[in-house]
């Protein structure tokens, strides 16, 4: 990666770039509204782009607007919260005419989710349709609403020894059950690419050197192979072939972690996407299914009141017991939430939720 800071330098290495057809990734240390703004008076094409502006805090925060530097926007922000507040609106104005200008061009556009497209709607930024629906898509009805439709997730394990050879030998044991998947003849091919894509990013994990603190790892996966997954977990942990217990949980943007009608149930187009039952129900379903913690709690990602989100976390210390609440916690709790998405009639949940019901 490099990074820039000149924007008329970071256009020349992006031509560059592009010309020599190498790979490349460019962090630009600035504005980010004056680089959407530079590319979009360029003669770079841009095929793709999205954005990830944490604006579900967009006055304390999340946000910078464009025509002050740093510094100043932290003291206005404390000392002169209205101007700071007109600044931001001003800059998601300018955000949105820029990545429309470039949307003219041809590139594709999609929301991340942290509330980008709802707050430049309410800056009255250019960012709606005469139907008063939003421009552009957020990625989870473009991209990923589907592959949480058919029970892929981000699944989690921590380490309790803190010993870096227990989480090498946890990401064999998960790298083998998610490659038999691939390699399964009879996996349906709706699932074969989510496992083979994933057994890629387990079987290179310790390749990357991503951690950093506690010895975790994330890896998406359906109901099956998270309950195999922890299964074998279990068995080893009994075996004493990792050494300590492992505790399980997920993020909450997930297949039924959350419910935000602007990013996880942005897909759910039955006019249901507004209620917030499918996290009540996960946090209530968990904690009478065997997890050791539960947490029900407003925002994360989209902002408060945009958001409830259900969690849990479970110990699998080699026991019996944990093998047996882990195989009836994980079902419910990744197919809570296809079964509410095929309840929206999406066709990715309703092969899912058939298949679970069949086995």
């Amino acid at each position: 990666m490099e990074v820039i800071n000149d924007l008329s330098s970071l256009v020349d290495r992006l031509k560059k770039a592009r010309q020599e057809k190498k790979p490349l990734s460019i962090a630009y240390h600035g504005n980010v509204i004056d680089l959407w703004e530079k590319l979009a008076d360029s003669d770079v094409q841009i095929e793709l782009g999205s954005d990830q502006t944490s604006l579900h805090n967009p006055y304390n925060g999340g946000y910078y607007p464009v025509q002050i530097g740093f510094e100043e926007a932290n003291q206005m922000m404390v000392n002169d919260g209205e101007k700071f507040k007109g600044l931001v609106k001003e800059s998601l104005r300018r955000h949105v005419d820029a990545v429309n200008k470039m949307a003219a061009k041809g590139m594709e556009f999609w929301d991340y989710g942290n509330s980008f497209l709802l707050e430049a709607s309410r800056a009255d930024a250019d960012i709606l349709k005469p139907d008063k629906t939003f421009k552009y898509p957020s990625y989870v009805e473009d991209i990923m609403g589907d592959i949480f439709s058919l029970g892929f997730g981000p699944f989690r394990w921590v380490c309790t020894s803190c010993d870096p050879a227990d989480l090498q030998v946890s990401d064999k044991i998960a790298g083998q059950i998610t490659g038999d998947f691939a390699n399964d003849k009879s996996m349906p091919k709706e699932l074969t690419q989510q496992y083979k894509d994933n057994y890629i990013w387990i079987s290179q994990a310790q390749s990357h050197k991503m951690v950093v603190g506690s010895q975790a790892r994330i890896l998406y996966s359906d109901a099956q192979g998270r309950i195999d997954i922890a299964v074998a977990f279990n068995t080893a942990i009994r075996d004493g072939v990792i050494k300590a217990p492992i505790a399980i949980s997920r993020d909450h943007h997930d297949v039924s972690g959350a419910d935000s009608p602007w990013r996880e149930t942005s897909n759910v187009t039955d006019g249901s996407k507004f209620c917030a039952d499918m996290a009540v129900q996960n946090f209530v379903g968990d904690s009478f299914r065997g997890a050791t913690w539960v947490a029900l709690h407003n925002g994360g990602g989209t902002g408060w009141g945009e958001a409830i989100n259900g969690g849990f976390g479970m110990v699998l210390d080699g026991s019996p017991e944990a093998e047996s609440r882990a195989r009836l916690m994980l079902s419910w709790d990744v197919c809570n939430g296809v079964a509410r998405r095929a309840w929206g009639r999406n066709a990715n949940a309703e092969f899912a939720i058939k298949r679970a019901m069949e086995a």
